[in-house]
């Protein structure tokens, strides 16, 4: 892949008069990276210690995963799905049940959030970079159940098995959604409930936009990778939850 440098030239009309600078023109070329240009040595020796510190805390190993977890085997849910909405609930409560004396009920996030996979084997902070490239926060909305009914009716309709838990649901063959649970419970159309997500998506992103509807919002100021490390380093192997959370007929 091929980087480029932007050069940018300005052109500035000076009135002598006034002593004004006006900008009337930009000009700009790209300039190619690729491998014919060489290192600089005294960079190089500058960053070395810096790059090979950081590589040997990414290259730790902090955990086992005893089976790949892969987002595109899976219709209506995938094993690194449920694994990555479970953790996010599990990490992400503690936090919120002491700010704010409540507990977190669902955990949803979306499907093109996550970025590859986590192989069978030895896990390291790395993975949870290469999962988790950006910069996102766990944030807690509170929503009424028929926001909750929406939350069901958006995955149907996208057909994407975004990462879920704490609630299940049925497909009925006609698409629509019944036998909707929360915690093992019954949803109740006037109650709140609360559903940590990411930061992105509690502002509608991926058309999320009953998030937008929510009565409360709390950013616990967790990112999400961090939250994953967190866990890697809780424990020795990773646990897969792998019961039935999205029934079709």
């Amino acid at each position: 892949m091929k980087h480029f440098v932007l050069l940018l030239t300005f052109i500035f009309l000076i009135s002598c008069s006034s002593q004004k600078y006006y900008v009337t023109k930009i000009e700009g070329k790209k300039i190619a990276i690729t491998e014919k240009q060489s290192s600089v040595t005294e960079i190089e020796n500058y960053i070395k210690p810096f790059r090979e510190h950081i590589d040997k805390d990414l290259s730790e190993v902090l955990a086992y995963c005893p089976e790949t977890l892969d987002k595109s085997k899976g219709e209506w849910q995938t094993n690194i799905g449920c694994f990555l909405a479970d953790i996010t609930l599990e990490k992400s409560n503690p936090i919120f049940l002491k700010r704010e004396q409540k507990s977190i009920d669902i955990c949803l996030l979306n499907h093109g959030g996550i970025r590859t996979i986590i192989p069978k084997g030895d896990v390291t902070a790395r993975n949870a970079y290469e999962v988790m490239p950006f910069e996102n926060s766990a944030v807690i909305v509170g929503l009424k159940g028929d926001q909750i009914l929406e939350i069901a009716n958006y995955i149907v309709s996208e057909k994407k098995p975004h990462p879920l838990s704490g609630m299940t649901f049925t497909i009925a063959k006609d698409l629509s959604v019944k036998n909707i649970q929360v915690q093992g419970k019954p949803l109740e159309l006037d109650k709140i409930y609360y559903v940590v997500t990411s930061d992105y998506l509690s502002n509608g992103g991926d058309n999320m936009n009953f998030f937008k509807k929510g009565v409360s919002r709390t950013d616990i100021e967790y990112k999400l990778r961090n939250l994953m490390i967190d866990y890697f380093k809780d424990v020795d192997t990773l646990k897969i939850n792998s019961d039935l959370r999205i029934i079709k007929e």
